[in-house]
């Protein structure tokens, strides 16, 4: 990287807490420097009553932009100077573009979901889906769904803050994607739950559950399970959940987490340089590196 630092370079950065875990900055210097762009991108650790001076940062050393993770997505969205529609809907922005002094919010987490789809050869439009969770990533994907023409999004979560949020979301909606009906069920409800899938085109789990240490559950019994029905899920370690693998036993085709991951960030790198981001050739790095 040493050697494409100038005076002219651009910086972008994650703002959040904790962060040196992530993986974002390999991904865009990896890009950037593939693509021969001028830009590097360093984490920072950023707590949520330290984000309105970072942004100040922002527009002070004229960055390109930010990506913004927990805890801080929410204070995010509060603070830029416009908000992209799934934003505005959502109220929360994990990517900030800087155009001279004027930062606008987006959220890529759903367009991340819906570009994994599409490169299996799954399209939303038209079809009816069922989405298990209504946290951070399950209305961001809900959201990103109804807006690129889902004819029916079924979501169902536990009796908590979420559920109520997720009638929020459903009332938004009715409003920004009238095409698209919405609504929210008790996840309690198995025999809903059974009835929802049976006729569903698309199956999303955005809950915990098959992740460690729930690896061995799934909150759909295999019986439910059939051929013709997609079955995604927003967890990406593992790479295959308990409910990736029984939809594979059933015949289904099933899309773990890993590619919304993937595609989330070359959404947001788009935003940034105009370009497409070189995931192949990331992931092709990715896996030398193993």
């Amino acid at each position: 990287m040493e050697n494409r630092i100038s005076g002219r370079t651009g910086l972008l950065a994650l703002f959040g807490s904790p962060v040196g875990h992530s993986g974002s900055p390999a991904m865009y210097n990896f890009s950037f420097a593939h693509a021969g762009l001028d830009y590097a991108y360093m984490a920072f650790d950023v707590k949520e009553d330290q984000l309105e001076e970072a942004f100040k940062t922002v527009r002070l050393l004229n960055m390109r932009g930010c990506n913004i993770t927990m805890p801080c997505k929410n204070i995010a969205a509060r603070l830029v100077d416009e908000l992209s529609p799934a934003a505005r809907i959502i109220g929360a922005v994990n990517t900030v573009v800087n155009d001279n002094g004027k930062l606008t919010g987006h959220i890529t987490d759903g367009l991340g979901f819906v570009r994994s789809l599409k490169e299996e050869g799954v399209t939303v439009k038209d079809k009816k889906i069922v989405v298990l969770g209504a946290g951070g990533a399950g209305t961001a994907l809900q959201v990103q769904c109804a807006l690129d023409g889902a004819k029916e999004i079924v979501i169902f979560n536990i009796r908590d803050a979420f559920f109520e949020r997720a009638l929020g979301t459903a009332e938004k909606l009715k409003k920004e994607a009238p095409g698209c009906g919405v609504k929210v069920c008790d996840i309690a409800d198995e025999q809903v739950l059974a009835e929802e899938i049976s006729n569903a085109d698309i199956l999303v789990n955005s809950t915990m559950i098959g992740m460690k240490p729930h690896q061995d559950k799934s909150l759909v019994k295999e019986e439910w399970l059939r051929a013709e029905l997609i079955v995604t899920d927003t967890i990406y370690n593992p790479e295959k959940t308990k409910l990736i693998l029984d939809a594979e036993k059933a015949g289904c085709k099933a899309i773990g987490g890993k590619g919304m991951l993937l595609w989330q960030g070359a959404a947001s790198y788009k935003l940034y340089t105009g370009q497409e981001m070189p995931a192949k050739e990331y992931q092709k790095f990715q896996e030398n590196q193993k």
